[in-house]
């Protein structure tokens, strides 16, 4: 394992980590009592982990070589893509369709699932 990932991985459990206990609090309304300006605080602080993981998947791309930077970086615009998509879809389905109101902090998880998927599709650094 090279210097690059090791770094990647330790930096990625402590950022998912950081996203998933306060994904579990509001969903299990434990920050629901927080209001006001603290709530926007707290909107920041949450924030704070996912902003974490998109740096250090940028400094994996960085400290990798060019073969790994060029499959990262493809996979990662893939599953941005596609996120952006889905999201602009759904939003449009329950404004037009009648979808159920989903929140939108998924849209986190779901990129990240895009993210674990794009091997699939992307296995090269050619065009």
């Amino acid at each position: 394992m090279t210097a690059a990932a090791k770094a990647y991985g330790i930096r990625t459990v402590l950022f998912m980590a950081g996203y998933a206990v306060a994904l579990v609090l509001a969903i299990g309304g434990g920050l629901d009592a927080i209001a006001g300006a603290n709530g926007w605080v707290l909107a920041a602080a949450v924030a704070a982990p996912v902003a974490g993981q998109i740096w250090a998947t940028l400094a994996f791309i960085r400290d990798s070589d060019e073969f790994v930077a060029a499959v990262t970086a493809k996979r990662f615009i893939l599953a941005a893509g596609l996120a952006i998509a889905l999201a602009v879809f759904w939003g449009f389905a329950e404004r037009l369709a009648g979808a159920p109101h989903l929140e939108a902090y998924w849209i986190y998880p779901v990129f990240w699932a895009l993210m674990g998927a794009a091997p699939i599709f992307v296995r090269d650094s050619s065009r």
